[in-house]
């Protein structure tokens, strides 16, 4: 059987979900998925194969699987190459399911040969490469394998060779948790930086552990539990802060301080506390003076650069949309990941849409779409601009923005 063109399928989704009077967020919510995964399917990005998903989705829209897929087959019909692979965290959240390595506890060996200490370390720094570049379907299967491996590894490794393993695992959490973040999978991204931390601990990693919490703060926020994330971040600053007052304290110490209060800067302006925002800044500004440059300390790019984004950020969620274009046009990031450098775009575009000047948050998008489509097309932020510029701009929308538009599956 041939498999039938992955846009038709998504564009019959589409079709059936406005039939149905449902938002993408409805459906999201309805089939326990994130906004992002239907705009994927929606846009032929991701594909919909295994017949349990197709089900899911037709219960969903109140139609049969055929409405959804008409040459859609029973699942042991199915040839193997006719499933499609993942292109978004799927295969990354069955990874994190269940225990990480049963078999272990029931003395079973690992079924594939171990990797060595310096693999792991090159997988794990490969895994935040991929995080970097917001390529979340590289890094999915990436993840997916790694996890497991590692898992199984620190198990059955040399006592000698345990502490580094727990530190790569803790790392590998982190990139985990991080990625569920920034695709709009908060429940699975605070899995991740809960295992992270427990893994940091037995690593005998305090500033790990600091990472993993920076980490589940970050998740935290995502879910709108401000009160949570608040405590994983003040807890962190509470025994961090008075150590930095010796002239001595480490850089990747520093940098950790630093991301801490410019988590607290973005909690705080999402409350609407102007004054602590600022203050927050101020604290975080002081240290990445103090450090003297950008660095990327527990992959969390903290330097004077990224406190300026941040101020842009906090400008933004407070309503300032002047305030953050001015600091912006100083704020130079090439020097940090792609990442970073289209989510400073992102806030750019925001701040101008606040100022309805669409040509220019168009511009900001379509720039921070060339360094990571995913993440742009994704974002819900970026879809939420991009619909304010439509309607912004309507009737006579831009061509620019109507071809953004539908790439992200806005409507």
């Amino acid at each position: 059987m041939t498999s039938p063109d992955i846009k038709t399928v998504g564009q019959r989704v589409k079709e059936l979900r406005h039939a149905a009077g449902m938002s993408q967020s409805d459906l999201a919510a309805a089939m326990g998925r994130s906004e992002s995964w239907v705009s994927q399917v929606e846009r032929g990005v991701q594909p919909v194969e295994r017949l349990s998903i197709l089900q899911a989705l037709a219960d969903a829209l109140n139609v049969s699987v055929r409405d959804v897929r008409p040459d859609a087959a029973p699942a042991e019909q199915r040839e193997p190459e006719e499933v499609a692979a993942s292109n978004d965290l799927d295969g990354l959240r069955v990874a994190l399911t269940g225990h990480p390595a049963l078999g272990s506890l029931f003395e079973q060996p690992p079924a594939d040969p171990t990797p060595s200490l310096a693999d792991f370390r090159q997988h794990v720094e490969e895994a935040w490469t991929l995080a970097h570049a917001s390529s979340y379907a590289a890094l999915s299967d990436h993840l997916a394998k790694l996890l497991p491996s590692i898992e199984a590894a620190v198990r059955h490794a040399p006592a000698g060779e345990r502490a580094e393993l727990h530190s790569l695992r803790a790392k590998a959490y982190q990139v985990a948790a991080a990625s569920f973040t920034r695709q709009d999978q908060a429940d699975a991204a605070w899995i991740a930086a809960d295992r992270a931390l427990q893994a940091a601990e037995l690593a005998g990693q305090p500033l790990e552990v600091v990472a993993s919490l920076f980490r589940m703060a970050h998740a935290f926020m995502r879910q709108q539990h401000m009160e949570q994330a608040e405590q994983a971040a003040k807890s962190a600053v509470a025994v961090m802060a008075p150590r930095a007052e010796n002239p001595a304290c480490p850089p990747e110490e520093l940098s950790l301080l630093g991301a801490m209060n410019l988590v607290l800067s973005v909690i705080n302006a999402r409350e609407g506390h102007r004054g602590q925002t600022h203050e927050c800044l101020d604290v975080a500004r002081g240290i990445a003076a103090r450090l003297g440059e950008d660095r990327n300390d527990f992959d969390t790019e903290f330097g004077p650069t990224n406190v300026e984004i941040h101020a842009v950020s906090t400008a933004v969620e407070l309503g300032d949309a002047g305030l953050a274009l001015e600091v912006a046009q100083h704020v130079h990031t090439s020097g940090l990941s792609p990442e970073r450098q289209a989510r400073f775009l992102l806030d750019v575009a925001r701040a101008h849409a606040q100022r309805r000047h669409v040509g220019e948050a168009t511009a900001a998008l379509l720039e921070a779409e060339a360094l990571t489509p995913e993440q742009i097309h994704d974002h819900y932020l970026a879809r939420e601009v991009i619909r304010d510029l439509i309607q912004l701009s309507e009737p006579r929308v831009p061509e620019s923005l109507r071809g953004l538009a539908d790439r992200s599956a806005v409507v």
